[in-house]
């Protein structure tokens, strides 16, 4: 009846987690999102308090300094997009065409006329307008905010550590190792995929230059940006960029050198780039990212798809160090056990390669 019971109150717990995650997402995503990118620019703020120069003003300094960078991203890609976007209809026209002419040469090559002219295809996004300006209210608040955010917790993270004292005084040792292993963790995982960012647009955007497209710098940010959505990300950029490519060129050469060329890149990045860069401070196997990414997805958007893969890695660390949840730490893990037999397998085949 015990078990039942607890059953019963784990689930009612999850499903109210699941619902404030929902109906608290326009507070708790910037919330999150201040939360990482104060862990992120810890050491830059840190480095400059060090100077004697008062915490405000080295917070400040230091999310300036990021707040510019960002500033010439948007307005190069600002640029690019206004320029794309002028291009649309003689895109949706060259689209037409070219779909006109291999339906033509497929009705020849079966024998039947498949163009229905009552078909047009538009490029033009559809929608209601009032939904798109509140998105786009959201998102200038979200951006508007999370420097707040990000500010006030490293400004009172002393404040923050004398509540886990106070909190955890007698587990006090054991409560502040596990926030020093999750910002070690979240700290790491933001540096990483900002170095991983800017490998992948320096590799993307060379190609794409050497291929002679137009707005390169937009396709190579693209593509960079949508590669931290892992599985995903790659599958959306690609599509967009290889679809361009193909409408704006006058043979089938492009746009497949360009899907090999980016497929090559993302296999790179999978298994040489990130292994270095980012290293293993998130340890989760690959299904528990995919389904943190669903989950992440359905919650908050594109922030969560983001946001919690890190966030499974501190859940991992967080369950290691209980006793009755080692189990389920272990099966989000990348530890794949070997059996004894497997094992002296191995160790006898390696014996007989030594004789040899």
């Amino acid at each position: 009846m015990n078990r039942l019971q607890d059953i019963a109150n784990f689930l009612i717990i999850v499903v109210l987690g699941g619902i404030l995650l929902i109906e608290g997402a326009f507070i708790l995503v910037p919330l999150v999102w201040g939360v990482f990118f104060a862990f992120a620019l810890y050491p830059v703020s840190s480095w400059i308090e060090r100077k004697r120069i008062p915490r405000g003003l080295a917070i400040f300094s230091s999310i300036l300094i990021v707040g510019l960078v960002y500033l010439g991203v948007f307005y190069l890609l600002i640029n690019q997009m206004v320029g794309l976007i002028k291009e649309i209809p003689e895109i949706g026209n060259n689209l037409e065409e070219k779909l006109g002419r291999y339906i033509d040469e497929l009705g020849l090559l079966i024998g039947e006329d498949l163009e229905d002219p009552g078909n047009k295809i538009s490029l033009l996004p559809s929608g209601n307008f009032n939904q798109t300006l509140l998105a786009t209210g959201k998102s200038l608040t979200l951006a508007g905010i999370v420097p707040l955010f990000t500010f006030l917790l490293m400004y009172y993270k002393d404040f923050f550590i004398e509540f886990l004292v106070r909190f955890s005084s007698k587990n006090k040792e054991l409560i502040l190792n596990w926030a020093t292993d999750s910002g070690h963790i979240i700290q790491s995982y933001l540096a990483g995929i900002i170095r991983v960012t800017g490998i992948v647009a320096l590799m993307a955007g060379l190609f794409f230059y050497l291929m002679g497209i137009k707005y390169f710098i937009l396709f190579a940010l693209f593509i960079a940006i949508m590669n931290l959505i892992p599985y995903v990300g790659v599958f959306i950029s690609s599509f967009f960029v290889i679809l361009y490519v193909f409408l704006t060129t006058d043979s089938l050469f492009p746009p497949v050198l360009t899907f090999a060329v980016l497929w090559g890149i993302q296999l790179l990045e999978n298994n040489l780039i990130t292994p270095l860069v980012v290293g293993s401070k998130v340890r989760v196997n690959a299904l528990a990212v995919i389904l943190a990414i669903l989950l992440g997805g359905w919650l908050w958007g594109i922030s969560g798809m983001v946001l919690f893969i890190p966030l499974v890695g501190v859940l991992k660390i967080t369950l290691e160090r209980s006793q009755s949840l080692k189990a389920f730490a272990y099966l989000l893990g990348d530890d794949i056990p070997i059996s004894e037999e497997k094992e002296n397998f191995w160790k006898l085949l390696q014996k007989r390669i030594q004789k040899k």
